[in-house]
Order: structure tokens, then sequence, then C-alpha cells
């Protein structure tokens, strides 16, 4: 039968548009529909504007710093309201590029709710379409937990339009959105606790990271309470809050900021009319083709609990375009050396195997460390130390991890993903020579292995 499209999809965020725009590009005929905002949660409410304000909150040590190398400066002063204002302004600008990306591309965009009413049919704004193969790229939302006064928290989405900075901020969660948002907060003035449930934060990163964050943290003054659950909040006559810990301890702030998960969202979506099944976590279940169990259904994205990175799911809107409509250029995603950063202060990046994960792998392991005060740092009285790892296996001298905490981490890992990717020996490394003076030639420099 004749289609209104070849390819309808539902979320206009990274992974959506991706699809959308290249199928477009293969000549197929392509809907999308956003009830939001278009970029999805990368642009609007999370690494893009997060990123904006972890640059806006490293400009406190920068300033501190600064004494060091003969600037004088008066008393700098920060203004939360002209940091929103300014980062609005640029969301806005990316909104309009999504925008032109997806028009100019021949993509018919529908703003709206999409909701799925039969395996090949979705309605919106009250018209129904008929499409060959939808796409489901609906992304995910914040999880605050149903305690008592659990209204008075607020998540990643509200904390990017707060009118004001609060004074004192409680963030609850181990996971990277926890840590990069106490950072911003700690770094823009505001008396930040960091409460996680674990005995430590960022679990499933390498454990020198791990400690390492913690002990930088702590020296920056930052307040870290491990094996701490909130039970309940209350809000004060003053309008401040009052937090009450399962272990009876009581907590007076002005903010409590939940990052402690995020859910699909398949909200009135009308997955009931299909054959689409969901995990136990509740995110859509497929196979490596992206199908779900409804054949002209097809997820991508945070909504399948995958990889939840914005680069990945990008590859797999590519994956999918390609797979429909390209089929000679088609490769499946490689989901094995993805590199990440967390935006924390100081930052993480890292790629491959943790120490841990290599030796429950079986791998039998060379450890090479190097902890060093950059020298950036040697004019001034912060004592930040960076730290490079590197874990190798012993057998093949192949590199299985690469693992770094210090400034710039992100970009200095980028180039290394390509040669871990690549196959890349710890031969390989002491072969290159170095670019001096930096603190990336550290991964070039480590001879001794620190343990194995």
């Amino acid at each position: 039968m004749a289609y209104d499209f070849d390819l309808y999809v539902i979320g206009a965020g990274s992974g959506g548009v991706r699809a959308a725009r290249f199928a477009a590009g293969f000549g197929a005929k392509v809907g999308v529909a956003e009830s939001r905002y278009l970029g999805g949660t990368c642009v609007n409410v999370g690494c893009v504007p997060k990123k904006l304000l972890v640059y806006g909150a490293h400009f406190a040590e920068d300033f501190e710093q600064a004494a060091g190398f003969g600037w004088s400066l008066d008393q700098a002063q920060f203004d939360w309201a002209t940091l929103i204002a300014n980062k609005d302004r640029e969301i806005n600008r990316l909104n309009g590029i999504y925008r032109n990306l997806l028009v100019n591309s021949g993509v018919t965009l529908h703003e709206g709710h999409a909701r799925i009413v039969a395996p090949h049919t979705v309605e919106i704004n009250g018209e129904r379409f008929s499409a060959k193969h939808i796409l489901i790229a609906t992304g995910g939302w914040p999880q605050i937990p149903q305690i008592p006064g659990a209204e008075h928290a607020i998540s990643s989405n509200e904390a990017f339009f707060l009118k004001t900075l609060p004074k004192r901020v409680l963030v609850v969660g181990g996971g990277y959105i926890a840590v990069e948002f106490a950072g911003i907060f700690h770094g823009l003035g505001a008396s930040t606790s960091l409460l996680y449930r674990g005995d430590l934060f960022l679990r499933g990163f390498d454990g020198a990271v791990r400690k390492h964050l913690q002990e930088e943290l702590t020296k920056r003054g930052m307040d870290l309470q491990f094996n701490a659950d909130i039970e309940r909040i209350d809000r004060q006559a003053d309008g401040s809050l009052s937090v009450t810990l399962k272990d009876g301890r009581k907590l007076e702030t002005d903010c409590v900021f939940y990052a402690t998960g995020r859910r699909p969202m398949l909200d009135n979506l009308g997955l009931e009319n299909t054959a689409v099944k969901l995990d136990q976590k509740g995110f859509v279940e497929v196979d490596e083709l992206y199908q779900t169990a409804e054949p002209s259904i097809l997820a991508i994205g945070d909504v399948i609990g995958r990889v939840q990175l914005t680069p990945v799911a990008l590859a797999e809107g590519m994956a999918v375009a390609r797979r429909l409509f390209k089929l000679e250029q088609y490769r499946l995603v490689d989901y094995q050396m993805i590199p990440t950063a967390v935006f924390s202060l100081p930052n993480i990046g890292t790629v491959g195997l943790t120490e841990e994960q290599a030796r429950e792998a079986g791998h039998e392991v060379q450890i090479f460390e190097s902890r060093f005060r950059p020298m950036k740092l040697t004019l001034t009285e912060c004592q930040e130390r960076t730290l490079m790892k590197l874990v190798v296996d012993a057998k093949t001298d192949k590199v299985l991890g690469c693992h770094m905490v210090g400034p710039e981490a992100g970009e200095i890992v980028q180039g290394l993903a390509i040669a871990l990717k690549a196959g890349a020996t710890k031969r390989d490394f002491d072969e290159t020579i170095g670019v001096h003076p930096t603190a990336a030639e550290e991964f070039v420099t480590m001879r001794t292995p620190v343990a194995g």
C-alpha cells in the first residue's frame, strides 16, 4: 500500500534528527514529530547548557590562579541571571539550527504530541498519518523518588531555569549528572553538599578515577556525604528546606537537586496499540537492528537504555537510516571503546576497560599511573593533581583502557580513543613522541607499571 511517509520519527532529539535528515537525504519521504523542543535533552536541558554552566563555574578557579601570573583583579562578582540569559539565547539559536537542518533536508516537521494508534499510523494534532516505518526516539526524563516532600525537589530540567542561584544546595545522586551539577553549584559560589546512598560515587568508572575525584572535590571544600539517603523534605516558614535523612540527621538547605536516574519517555505514546515490548526497567526492547517486536516500529537512543550518550544516539540514528534506505552503506554500531567525559571540576575522560573490568574479563593486566601537579599550577597556591592511567594487557601489550582526571580530560581522551579503537599497544604509546610541555605527553612517557 502507499504510505504518507516512508519513515515517521517521533522525537526531534539528536538520534531522531540524525535518522530523519539522512533518511531524507537518501530519498525517503520523512516526517518528524516533536512536542517539546528541537534538539532534545542534549541541546536544551542536557550536555550543551550543562557544559556552558561548567565553563562559568570554572572561572572562579581561573581568577584565583591569575594572581600567580601577575594579574591583579578587583573583587570578581558573579551574576546568575546573566549566565542563564546568555545560555537561553544560545539554546534558542541551536533550536533554530535544528529546525533548519530538518526543513532544509526536506523533512516534514510536525510540532505536537504524536501517538501511535496502529502499527503503521500516528496521530498528531488531530491528524493521522500512515508510515511504512515508525521510529521511536523520545529519549529519557529525570526521575525523583516518591518520598514525602518530593514536590519541593528539582531535577536537571528545572536547574537550568532557576531564577536565582541558591545559597545552599543539596545534590542527591552518585552518577555523572550529580557530580557535574555539584561542581557547577560549588564553583559558582553555592554551599554545596553531595549526598549519595552508596560508598563512593561514579559506580562503573575506574576505581582510581573515583577515588582521585573524591580527593580533589574534598580539597576544594565540597561536602561529600556517602552512605546517606533522604527520607523526607519539609518546607520551612522562611522558604528554606529541612531534609531528614534515613539515619535521623537533619540538614537545612535552600534547594534539593535530584540526579538519581532517568526513565524512558513513553508517556501516552500508544504502545498498547502495538506489539512493542518493554524490558524489566521499562525501556523499549530492540534487537541489534533497533527493531522492536512490532515489525514496522524501531527505537533508538535513551529510550532503549543501552549507552545513553548523544554521540551513540547519533550513530544509532545513522545506522537506522542507512539500513532502511541506503543498505550498501550500512554497518552495525560498535559499542566497544566508546569514549566519554564527565564534566566535573576537575574533568574526567575515559575510554575502554576499567582496571576492574579488565581483571574481571580474565586479562592479566599491567597498570601504568601518573599523578602530578600540572605545570599551569606551579605558580599558584592550587594543589590540584591530575591522574592519568593506562590499563594494559600484559600478554598482548594491547592498551585496554585509558583514564584521566584533570583539566581538558575529555579533549585529550578523544584523541587517544582513536588509538585504542585501532588496537594500539603500550609500545605504540612508548614510541610516540610527546608534545612538550603539555599534560597530555604524560600518556606517552609512563614507563614503569605500578601494579600487575
